[in-house]
């Protein structure tokens, strides 16, 4: 039952933090245990992660403003590869309806 209170009670106090960093808002490379690292390198292959972020284009980035900014979902610099082929839809979806309205092609090329 203590175990339920708890729960209860911290919950809706967490803050989203990116992956690895600590209240104050440092960086902790380095820590973790094997599962952690085993996990991001994973997300790393699946194209989540730094080194996904770094192949994103201009329209891209531009999704990750407004989700971090408007939506204040967080900061967007290091999304799963599940978050960032969400926002590659997202993306997608702009790109058609520009075509469908404009009959051109969006003035952002996108990247692969």
């Amino acid at each position: 039952m203590d175990f339920i209170k708890k729960f209860s009670d911290n919950a809706g106090e967490g803050e989203r933090r990116p992956e690895g960093s600590t209240e104050s808002g440092q960086r902790t490379e380095g820590q973790g245990g094997f599962f952690d690292k085993a996990s991001n390198f994973v997300n790393e292959q699946a194209g989540g992660g730094r080194k996904g972020e770094q192949n994103e284009d201009a329209l891209d980035k531009a999704i990750d403003y407004v989700q971090e900014n408007v939506f204040k979902q967080g900061p967007q610099d290091n999304e799963s590869a599940a978050e960032q082929a969400k926002d590659g839809a997202i993306a997608d979806f702009v790109r058609d309806q520009y075509k469908k309205n404009t009959g051109k092609d969006f003035p952002i090329s996108e990247r692969s």
